[in-house]
């Protein structure tokens, strides 16, 4: 939910879409007939074009093993032949036989704002080659985001800023200041993108989607989201059942209109309360690799005598205590994370501030890319359900959520208060419920320790969708976990993927491994924290 800064010819198409989506009250509506119409129009014209797949442009930084397009679609479902946007595409065809393929399988990371045009180089990895043998591996960037209709809010030089501040209790004055930069990063949005606003939304992401799978030449969408991926995937669920073949669900958001967004953040928050003590429980398992401290407590005050210092003087002039909050709530998501993170941290009480510089100093190459994720993120976010529009609620919420769960509760309200504020009109987010029949078996993959996605999200979207299977990683805590570290996952995906087998309901998974302390000497290699809800 949470960016890092900081989820063949179509025969008789009309019938089979108008047969099959959900459609909210006349009142606020999340679905209107006219948009149901577009979606029909543009899925017709995107299965007659096609994807003209060729050498992908050298801006994406992808080998000569990955092949690019484009898909145009609608910038407003209500209006299918006005402006048209195109959706930039990648795939690795499938490497098996022709008698095993099964067709087009497509990802999406999270976010909102995250791309998932390199996945098709994950064909090669291990954890994806059987799959990558039956199905062509096909990656995109959805609307708004890389090269699909660009979003952008402010300088992405501004958006970078560094060093910052990340009080866990803020003053009056600091709540004040921060309320005037999301004042001014609303107007920002509105100002650049104008009247186009309006339409980064996740139903909008849900409809593109099914205008994908036409192009693709399928007639049903295999499709695997995670993180803000499971939400639009849910909603495509509840919109098009009839176009799902396999929909699988990993680490999944609380779908329910009440949670969307505001409330799913605050339970976000608290959840990250408890991954963070995780973390530090594991860095006092290893005081004697670390000295960071033999007990969660004392961890806990090194880090608060490095937040203190980074106060006084930021590491490198760029690593202040907002660069350390993010570079730690990376921990949150990944425990692949924890052995950096420690390192960096007991290096620079040591007298050796670099590690941390290299983990934590904002990126200026990076810059583009990650100004561009946080508006997409943004703009989906407020514009997909209300919000609350006086700051005193939001102050109240979250200065009580502070007491108990003060390691993320500010910052995360900080970057979502631009939608107390924001100028295009708030949609009332889609029921998401499928009834018994309607809709194939779909699996859903949880952790039972995510923070960024509490369990609690999955158990709701098992209940909303008839036949749904979840398979739950116990006492473990890493955001997303599909073809990851855990093989008995694995195989229930694969089972799933490459066979249609699932579990009767439910089904549970010893935890991975936790990871090895590194030495003080020692390296590990870093992944980018991705858009993640």
């Amino acid at each position: 939910m949470r960016a890092s800064a900081k989820y063949g010819a179509v025969a008789g198409l009309s019938s089979l879409v108008l047969a099959s989506v959900a459609v909210a009250p006349a009142d606020g509506a999340a679905v209107t007939d006219a948009e149901l119409h577009g979606t029909v129009v543009a899925a017709e014209r995107a299965a007659a074009a096609g994807v003209a797949f060729g050498r992908c442009p050298a801006v994406e930084k992808l080998p000569k093993s990955v092949q690019c397009g484009t898909v145009e679609v609608p910038l407003d479902y209500a209006d299918p032949s006005g402006r048209q946007i195109e959706l930039t595409v990648s795939r690795v065809r499938a490497s098996g036989k022709k008698a095993e393929r099964q067709g087009a399988f497509v990802y999406n990371p999270g976010g909102p704002g995250a791309s998932s045009m390199r996945f098709p180089l994950a064909a090669k990895t291990a954890e994806w080659k059987r799959i990558a043998k039956a199905y062509d591996i096909v990656g995109y960037a959805p609307r708004g985001v890389g090269r699909s209709a660009p979003l952008s809010c402010q300088d992405p030089g501004d958006f970078l800023e560094a060093p910052t501040l990340a009080p866990t209790h803020p003053s009056a004055s600091y709540k004040m200041e921060r309320v005037a930069e999301a004042q001014a990063y609303a107007k920002g949005c509105a100002d650049k993108a104008g009247a186009t606003l309006r339409h980064y939304t996740s139903l909008n992401n849900a409809r593109d989607l099914d205008v994908l799978r036409a192009a693709l030449g399928e007639k049903k969408l295999t499709f695997m989201g995670a993180s803000y991926g499971t939400y639009f995937g849910a909603l495509y669920a509840a919109m098009f059942p009839s176009h799902v073949r396999r929909m699988v669900f990993d680490s999944a958001v609380n779908p329910a209109p009440k949670q969307i967004w505001y409330r799913n953040n605050l339970d976000q928050s608290e959840a990250f309360e408890s991954r963070w003590a995780d973390f530090r429980a594991w860095v006092a398992k290893h005081d004697a690799t670390y000295h960071l401290g033999a007990t969660p407590e004392e961890v806990a005050r090194s880090y608060e005598q490095v937040r203190a210092r980074l106060t006084e003087k930021p590491a490198g002039g760029k690593v202040g205590p907002g660069q350390l909050h993010a570079a730690f709530l990376g921990a949150g998501y990944y425990d692949e994370y924890w052995p950096v993170r420690a390192k960096a941290l007991a290096e620079y009480l040591e007298g050796d501030p670099q590690p941390l510089i290299d983990q934590a100093a904002p990126d200026p190459d990076g810059a583009k890319e990650a100004e561009n994720g946080n508006a997409v993120y943004t703009a989906v976010e407020c514009n997909d359900a209300p919000w609350p529009e006086d700051f005193y609620v939001w102050d109240l919420d979250n200065t009580l959520l502070a007491q108990r769960a003060p390691f993320e509760t500010w910052d995360n309200a900080w970057m979502n208060l631009p939608c107390a504020f924001w100028p295009a009109p708030r949609q009332q987010p889609l029921d998401v419920r499928t009834e018994p029949g309607e809709l194939p078996d779909t699996l859903i993959l949880a952790a039972e320790r995510d923070a960024a996605t509490p369990y609690e999200g999955a158990l709701e979207l098992q209940r909303r969708l008839a036949g749904s299977v979840l398979i739950t990683e116990e006492d473990a805590g890493t955001h997303g976990i599909g073809a990851g570290s855990n093989s008995c996952v694995n195989t229930y995906l694969e089972d799933y993927l490459l066979r249609g087998e699932t579990p009767v309901r439910r089904a549970s998974c010893a935890p991975h491994p936790e990871p090895d302390p590194v030495s003080l000497d020692g390296r590990a290699e870093q992944r980018k924290l991705p858009h993640a809800v």
